[in-house]
């Protein structure tokens, strides 16, 4: 069962050579998902094998066109395709006066629905949900109003212990009660606990998109003990001014925000074009959050299952 995320761009607003523009795709169990669209993204999907008829829903972040831009001509693509079924679009207003506007000159003929939905940039709600899945928002602080996203997988299906089925004389009915979470009366009045019984086959995985932002300690908060943490890292210590100002954090905030959270793991990029190579970027994050890499684009970075128990 896959939980993995694919990264399509890793560069900031100008445009820098071997760095392209937000864009990552999510895959939960085999359900993809578009995380920002900057320009180039769909070129890029197909360049590392995802195909644009696979995106269930897509999800961005703020209205900056490093990571909007490349939505437009995706839409054009997927009803050149032919593409039926509805697409989901979860972006902060007013996306779809942009989208309407859009769509009134240039691709007023689409054989699918669009379906927009608004994010409130300043509430935590659950904004996608599904047998699997759970997507909520995660209010940034930027230049425009902006929210990263919580991916967390759901808690899976208990599993009943083989050897107490014979133990017990556990009949189908028992059987699919225990998984149910009940405890389990036996013939002669004894009652078994759940616990005893079953067991949680993994733990939920869970990924954090945080981008674009300056530091805050409250978002650190609301993706505490995430799996995976994605944080942008756009400029230097020696830039920290500059990032305070532009809404943007430096790697260090990155790493600041993976310690306060108690991450397991992270990613950073989104990387201004002045760092030809980010290896600084990498040093003094790690300085700070030992597990951290780069998020290089092409790279598929899977969060592996942790038995229940």
């Amino acid at each position: 069962m896959n939980f993995k995320v694919t990264i399509l761009g890793c560069g900031s607003a100008l445009p820098a050579k071997g760095m392209h523009h937000a864009g990552q795709v999510v895959n939960v169990h085999e359900q993809f998902y578009l995380v920002d669209c900057g320009e180039g993204t769909q070129s890029r999907m197909m360049k590392y094998g995802i195909s644009p008829h696979k995106i269930r829903a897509v999800f961005l972040t703020h209205l900056h066109g490093d990571h909007i831009y490349g939505i437009f001509p995706l839409i054009s693509t997927l009803g050149l395709l032919g593409k039926k079924t509805p697409l989901k679009i979860f972006a902060p207003h007013p996306f779809g006066e942009l989208l309407a506007a859009v769509a009134s000159f240039i691709d007023s003929q689409l054989p699918f629905e669009i379906q927009y939905a608004p994010i409130d940039t300043t509430s935590t709600d659950v904004i996608y949900e599904n047998k699997v899945l759970q997507v909520s928002a995660v209010p940034l602080r930027h230049s425009k109003p902006a929210a990263g996203f919580l991916f967390r997988e759901k808690t899976p299906a208990l599993n009943v212990r083989k050897e107490t089925i014979g133990q017990y004389g556990l009949g189908i009915a028992q059987i699919v009660a225990a998984k149910n979470g009940r405890d389990i009366t036996l013939a002669d009045g004894r009652t078994v606990p759940n616990r005893e019984l079953t067991y949680l086959p993994y733990s939920p995985r869970s990924y954090a998109y945080i981008s674009d932002t300056a530091y805050s300690g409250k978002v650190a908060k609301l993706v505490e003990g995430v799996d995976l943490l994605y944080h942008e890292a756009t400029f230097s210590a020696e830039e920290k001014m500059l990032a305070r100002s532009t809404g943007h954090s430096t790697a260090a905030d990155a790493a600041k925000a993976a310690l306060n959270s108690g991450a397991r793991e992270l990613l950073i990029g989104h990387f201004s074009a002045r760092y030809k190579d980010p290896a600084l970027l990498l040093e003094q994050a790690r300085a700070i959050f030992p597990a951290t890499q780069i998020a290089q684009e092409g790279h598929t970075y899977g969060i592996p299952l942790t038995p229940g128990g």
